[in-house]
């Protein structure tokens, strides 16, 4: 059996390229079968009620406009302890809850999916507006294959069930 998936998208609808989130969501829900261990999450603008799903989750993966520097459209992915680093370092959020107080909420709960990884692509413009720049807009497809790559590598370190994975042993 496969661990459950949560692929949380972030953003306020109403404002440009932060709706980045909501529209990688609005495109897997119509273009890809993830299959049915993956929930997809429509995060808005965060709220501490998201705790819940994120603890409840195997592997989580978000998906959020982010400043990080880059020319606009940029998707970086950050995975495990990356994405604590990228959290903590750009804790600044335009979001009601910022996304690490939310993941240090969790973390205090001993919850926090060991499987974890964060999707930021660079905004190029975050003002009053229902859609996305070209540059964000052509973003969405890489978001899209960044995900399916996450879960894919995932998935193949699982065990099967009644199964086993060869490995190399560690030296003791």
């Amino acid at each position: 059996m496969q661990p459950n998936t949560l692929i949380l998208g972030l953003g306020n609808v109403l404002l440009t390229d932060e709706a980045v989130g909501a529209e990688v969501l609005k495109h897997l829900e119509t273009t890809t079968d993830l299959g049915a261990e993956c929930t997809l999450m429509d995060g808005g603008t965060l709220s501490f009620t998201l705790a819940g799903p994120i603890g409840d989750c195997e592997q989580l993966i978000v998906v959020d406009a982010a400043a990080m520097g880059d020319p606009p459209g940029t998707v970086r992915v950050f995975e495990g302890e990356a994405m604590d680093r990228q959290l903590r370092s750009h804790a600044k959020s335009v979001h009601e809850v910022s996304l690490a107080d939310l993941m240090d909420m969790v973390r205090l709960t001993d919850q926090l999916p060991a499987e974890r990884a964060l999707i930021g692509i660079e905004p190029q413009l975050v003002d009053w507006g229902e859609q996305l720049t070209p540059a964000v807009a052509a973003a969405v497809p890489r978001a899209i294959a960044e995900i399916q790559s996450l879960i894919a590598r995932w998935s193949a370190r699982q065990v099967p069930i009644g199964g086993r994975q060869d490995v190399a042993a560690e030296p003791r």
